[in-house]
């Protein structure tokens, strides 16, 4: 059984299909989703997570269509890309209230929730109020709260954004690990974060799949002539290029 099962997946976003006629299947792995500002990225990740309904086309998650999407989301980790949190909440806190939402076992919960700080270096900021942190420790803390129930698909919308290099390295590091068992899907603007941690690539543009492959298979579609400063930046400009008429 493959853990994401999309075929031909239309999510209309106002008067246009923010996800356009998309099929993809995803298992255990790390996988990356690319595109440019606008391609659908945001609203393939909502809708996988549940949060937004398919206009049409089938979805199965773990095996369960949208009938059978609740029990599912006990079995999820998500993290948006803009997040919302309480600002009076210590971090602990914060984790054990998601994984409360998540209808974790109580008993479960408080050892979860310091292996899921641990996981992302912020066991001592455990006390700390949220509205105290930097936006790269607000980050860890979304990261955080997305592995707190150690899910089967785990589900990240720009999780790099705000941490610094070495938090960058130990990120993809944590992913590495967590796909060894779990399908991790990872959209993110951050080619070079792709070529590092992720198994292979899906790279969506105007909602459509434009291309499905390795990180070496990326890297080999461009050439010197490309726009960017790494071999992988130059395959990732010339697919979009192609897909885009020529002009982006």
């Amino acid at each position: 059984m493959r853990a994401i099962e999309a075929d031909t997946l239309v999510v209309r976003k106002g008067k246009r299909n923010a996800v356009n006629g998309l099929s993809l299947s995803l298992g255990q792995g790390v996988h990356g989703l690319l595109g440019p500002n606008g391609a659908g990225k945001t609203t393939l990740i909502r809708t996988l997570a549940t949060v937004q309904a398919p206009t049409s086309g089938t979805l199965q998650l773990l095996g369960e269509k949208p009938g059978g999407f609740k029990a599912v989301r006990r079995r999820l980790g998500y993290l948006p890309q803009h997040f919302g949190y309480y600002k009076r909440f210590k971090v602990r806190e914060f984790v054990e209230y998601l994984a409360w939402l998540k209808e974790m076992p109580a008993q479960q919960i408080p050892a979860a929730v310091h292996n899921a700080l641990d996981r992302v270096g912020l066991t001592d900021r455990a006390d700390d109020r949220m509205k105290s942190l930097s936006g790269g420790m607000i980050r860890r803390v979304g990261i955080a709260q997305a592995i707190v129930n150690d899910p089967e698909v785990l589900l990240l919308d720009e999780p790099t954004v705000g941490l610094d290099p070495a938090q960058r390295l130990r990120f993809r590091e944590l992913v590495a690990e967590l796909g060894q068992r779990s399908c991790v899907l990872i959209s993110t603007h951050l080619v070079e974060d792709v070529a590092a941690a992720c198994t292979d690539v899906v790279l969506v543009n105007e909602g459509e799949l434009v291309f499905r492959g390795t990180p070496r298979d990326l890297t080999n579609a461009g050439t010197d002539a490309h726009v960017g400063d790494s071999p992988i930046e130059r395959g990732y400009s010339a697919l979009i290029s192609a897909n885009a008429g020529g002009a982006w």
